[in-house]
């Protein structure tokens, strides 16, 4: 008897707190049934919480049936074990439409699932689901009504956005219409999200805008394949800590970005203070990716003690002309990826095709990257590909092991390092660079197999490469072609066995190389 009243004491203090006061969506007439839709029972218990100063929303276990819910300051979620809240597919109960970011520029677009607007100190938090209930979502990313009567949802959309839509979301004009993102605080402090389940998200599924100070710890997100259903996209915030997290999603896993083109740059706010740790990713077209919306600059990311395990693609830094913005002060370390289905490091400015133009504020730039304590396995190593006038510069690369079918392909760039790096290139080279300046290559082994030249070189300059030990008998060690390679050193190379030291085309000077 004396433990069922301490039972029934602790359990009442965990529902109730000390000194918090919870608010039962049940007792606002939401039914744990999924009988009824519960959007305005939960808006009636948010809307107590908030006169109140604060408080907790409370979902004990059940369904709930709901359309969209907007926090205020100073509220929290919390979706105990065995509550799921199920949103409505109907596309009405998401109106009216609300000031939004989609994809990089400010749109006024159907309701987020859930939504807060400059508010602070809000939360979501427990150890039940959120289901999106995407699928009839997704239907409409690729229906194409060029030639078929405008929705009635597209000529909501089209009123309140006359002037953003032809020069900043080309293509998507002409598809059903934007679909809202699941979770989007904008401009708001101190956000919090933790410990739920998410999974069906209509299109980007956690997507802070314009935040400061977001932590979003334990949270599993698992997405089907379905299209642009990104797992957490913080855009244009500063102080993001994402930590613990398991995702596995139709699009990437985790993304940075802080805007698109004119209106990124319009908006001009950095995502800046970023930590990523200890995530796992599976299915998703990158793990850790920033960009291609960056046009406000992406700055100061640590990016550390992940597992990426079957992603299309590993680190991805993408961009393209027309951009802008700068990409700088980024660290990744003591990350482990597996059977990647690309390439496991990207940084590539040419993400769209683009012709060369003048150096403006269109122009993207990528500096000062470091990665570190990677082991990988899949197809690449690794793809960095500048641009002819802003080359990628200050890029190094130390302690990799790199198990892939082809080894690093660098274009356009200058300032890249290589240091104590295993390279097991099955059909290629080790290292192909074309157009590179002031490349250093430091420690580099390989495997006994080698069939294309381990280091290939195509129109460099300043190279210094040395204690390299490759395994690969028979092979040709450096392969230097292009007329404009000039100043190769190399020192202090255990070439034992390979075949041939350096092979020169005829076009490469007779002094380009020494060897010291």
């Amino acid at each position: 008897m004396k433990f069922s009243v301490l039972f029934t004491i602790c359990s009442f203090f965990y529902v109730v707190g000390f000194g918090q006061t919870y608010y039962n969506v049940i007792d606002y007439g939401a039914k744990r049934d999924s009988s009824i839709v519960a959007t305005e029972a939960i808006k009636n218990a948010i809307e107590k919480a908030f006169e109140a100063g604060g408080g907790t929303v409370y979902f004990p276990a059940g369904k709930y049936l709901t359309g969209p819910i907007h926090l205020k300051s100073n509220i929290t979620l919390f979706i105990d074990a065995g509550a799921e809240l199920y949103f409505s597919d109907n596309f009405d109960h998401y109106l009216p439409m609300v000031p939004s970011r989609w994809e990089g520029t400010m749109v006024t677009n159907f309701s987020p699932f859930i939504y807060a607007y400059e508010a602070e100190n809000i939360a979501i938090i427990g150890r039940g689901t959120l289901n999106g209930n995407g699928k009839k979502w997704w239907a409409y990313s690729e229906v194409h009504v060029k030639n078929s009567p405008e929705s009635r949802w597209q000529k909501e959309f089209h009123k309140h956005n006359k002037e953003v839509l032809h020069p900043d979301l080309p293509g998507w004009v002409e598809r059903g219409f934007l679909r809202p993102p699941f979770i989007q605080p904008m401009y708001c402090k101190n956000v919090r999200i933790e410990g739920v389940t998410i999974k069906n998200s209509p299109f980007w599924t956690i997507n802070p805008e314009f935040c400061d100070n977001v932590t979003v710890d334990g949270v599993t997100i698992n997405n089907p394949p379905s299209p642009n259903t990104d797992g957490i996209n913080p855009e244009s915030c500063s102080n993001v800590h994402i930590a613990n997290c398991h995702i596995s999603v139709g699009d990437d896993c985790i993304t940075i970005k802080s805007g698109k083109d004119r209106s990124g740059r319009k908006e001009a706010r950095p995502a800046e203070n970023y930590t990523i740790t200890n995530c796992t990713m599976l299915a998703g077209h990158g793990g850790v990716v920033i960009g291609s919306e960056m046009s406000g600059d992406v700055k100061k990311i640590t990016i550390s003690n992940c597992v990426f395990d079957g992603t299309d693609r590993g680190i991805r830094i993408k961009t393209a002309r027309g951009r802008g913005g700068v990409v700088e002060d980024i660290r990744v370390s003591n990350v482990v990826m597996r059977n990647i289905k690309e390439q496991a490091i990207v940084l590539d400015m040419q993400y769209a095709k683009t012709v060369k133009e003048p150096v403006s504020d269109r122009t993207p730039r990528f500096r000062n990257i470091h990665l570190s304590n990677i082991t990988a396995q899949g197809k690449q190593a690794g793809y960095l590909n500048g641009l002819e006038e802003m080359p990628i510069e200050e890029i190094s690369f130390n302690d990799l092991v790199m198990d892939t079918e082809l080894g690093f392909d660098i274009k356009e760039a200058k300032n890249i390092s290589f240091n104590n790096v295993l390279i097991n290139a099955a059909k290629g080279s080790a290292i192909k660079a074309q157009q590179v300046k002031d490349l250093q290559v430091r420690g580099l082994r390989t495997s006994e197999v080698f069939t294309a030249p381990i280091l290939t070189l195509d129109n460099v300059q300043n190279v210094f490469i040395t204690n390299t030990f490759p395994m690969a008998t028979g092979s040709i060690f450096l392969k230097l072609q292009g007329a404009d390679t000039e100043a190769v050193m190399l020192r202090a190379n255990n070439l034992a066995k390979v075949k041939v030291p350096v092979s020169m085309s005829n076009e490469v000077k007779e002094n380009a190389v020494v060897n010291d």
